[in-house]
């Protein structure tokens, strides 16, 4: 049976995070620790994770010599005082004191510079994980640092086995040819068996290669990520891959639960007062009249073509032209940012846009709104789906990844069902999906079953953590 487990990735909640794997960081270890297991996580300390931890609450552990042959580079290891699991921060000033997380010229540099020093790391403070769960491609030439260099030349690490999660197939760390002696490697490891990928290096592949198993965050997701349409050129090895597996992402309860969230007025499934009270509370911070047959309907997204905001923008006259209200925030494209601001002048009566994320604002809006959208082109798992449920507010959304594994589409002559699901990624079927929501809102009854039904959905990570845990003793 596995004991040990150290997760290494780029973000953590509540520490620095960009996307859904923050999330996931932050939440499956401390499951699996709760499974009576030594969990541990090992992320590189950005200068933005100083401006939420103060220096007096890391405890310095160990320093060391992580690339020495071409550019002398060290790695200070920091821990965290009082966390519900051992987090270690690799502090390298060099790489990491910089105002991003991700973008620059150096990626390449940076991240091999983590996936070295993460494995040095264990040696150092003698920590042998059984496993090593390693977390997109910011960690994908860790998998193959430990299995064509750690392993033969040095028995601490002879036993450890690896798993490399996919969160987003998309992003791959792909970069130029002639950066191989810069993450130590020789050209033996430019061929198409390795890591050459259209004549270029790919950090994921790397991943894929040299794990000995292969997650990603939804069963759906895996299965579509053997195709063309979502493979992003990688969907050929995945299907040759027979170790490859969906576990589908939890949400961690405690953070949010109506009943007890500071940020909003509280209710739960048992007493649903309270919701209309949020949504007058959001009409009002967003200068909306509040009319309680009206529904508010919201986006909380990245704006990025991925979450579907081309789609979004071609059917907003029609969307708007109904009797609705729509809630838009988050941060990202500035294209699509500037688009949707603009869109603001002609439809004052009826759309707000904001451009921020903040974690108290996003659930100010999932407690009161009647609808969330998520029209995804594609959607590795999500928990913005999962999050509305959980406050009582029904997703429409499109029929792909995780989506489809947690959302069931509403049967009207059963009453089951917790959203409204639609296939065609177009402006039309987005509409249809919304109207068909808006029919069943109008019927106060039917409306709140659904609401009832979503509430009632449990995606913890209880049931995921022990899947991660099987295939852990499996390997």
């Amino acid at each position: 049976m596995i004991k040990k487990i150290l997760f290494a990735a780029s973000e953590m909640v509540p520490f620095i995070k960009t996307g859904g794997l923050g999330d996931v960081i932050g939440s499956l270890p401390i499951e699996l620790k709760n499974k009576n297991t030594d969990t541990r996580v090992v992320i590189p300390l950005y200068k933005k994770i100083y401006k939420i931890i103060s220096q007096d609450e890391f405890i310095y552990k160990t320093k060391f010599c992580v690339f020495d042959d071409w550019r002398n580079q060290n790695a200070e290891v920091y821990q965290l005082k009082n966390y519900e699991i051992p987090v270690y921060f690799i502090k390298n000033s060099y790489y990491f004191d910089r105002d991003g997380i991700y973008g620059y010229e150096d990626d390449y540099e940076r991240f091999a510079f983590f996936s070295k020093a993460l494995l040095d790391l264990l040696l150092n403070i003698n920590f042998k994980p059984d496993i090593i769960n390693f977390n997109d491609w910011q960690t994908g030439l860790a998998c193959l640092y430990l299995k064509d260099f750690f392993i033969p030349k040095n028995n601490f690490y002879k036993k450890i086995k690896s798993v490399f999660t996919i969160h987003n197939l998309q992003y791959q760390g792909v970069f130029n040819k002639n950066i191989l002696n810069k993450i130590l490697l020789d050209q033996k490891y430019f061929s198409i068996d390795k890591l050459e990928f259209y004549d270029q290096i790919n950090f994921m592949k790397a991943g894929l290669l040299y794990s000995d198993a292969i997650t990603t965050v939804s069963p759906t997701y895996s299965k579509e990520i053997q195709t063309k349409e979502y493979g992003y050129g990688l969907d050929g090895l995945l299907k040759q891959k027979n170790n490859l597996i969906g576990i589908l992402n939890g949400l961690d309860y405690k953070k949010y639960d109506p009943q007890k969230d500071n940020n909003i007025f509280n209710f739960s499934i048992n007493n649903l007062v309270n919701k209309s009270l949020n949504k007058k509370k959001l009409c009002h911070d967003f200068n909306l009249d509040f009319k309680q047959t009206t529904p508010v309907i919201s986006i909380l997204s990245r704006f990025a073509d991925q979450k579907g905001f081309d789609i979004i923008y071609k059917a907003l006259k029609n969307i708007l032209s109904l009797d609705l209200q729509l809630i838009i925030a988050g941060t990202g494209d500035h294209e699509l940012e500037n688009l949707f601001l603009d869109s603001q002048k002609d439809y004052i009566n009826n759309l707000r846009v904001n451009i921020i994320f903040d974690e108290e604002l996003a659930k100010k809006i999932y407690a009161g709104s009647d609808i969330f959208l998520m029209p995804s082109k594609f959607e590795p798992c999500g928990l913005a789906q999962i999050i509305s449920m959980r406050y009582g507010t029904i997703p429409v959304a499109r029929k792909t990844g995780g989506l489809i594994d947690t959302i069931i589409d509403f049967n009207l002559n059963n009453k089951t069902g917790n959203g409204f699901l639609f296939q065609e990624y177009s402006p039309e079927a987005l509409l249809l999906a919304i109207k068909q929501a808006i029919n069943i809102y109008k019927n106060k009854s039917l409306w709140r079953k659904i609401i009832l039904n979503a509430m009632k959905t449990n995606f913890s990570w209880d049931s995921s953590a022990q899947k991660y845990i099987n295939l852990y003793n499996s390997l």
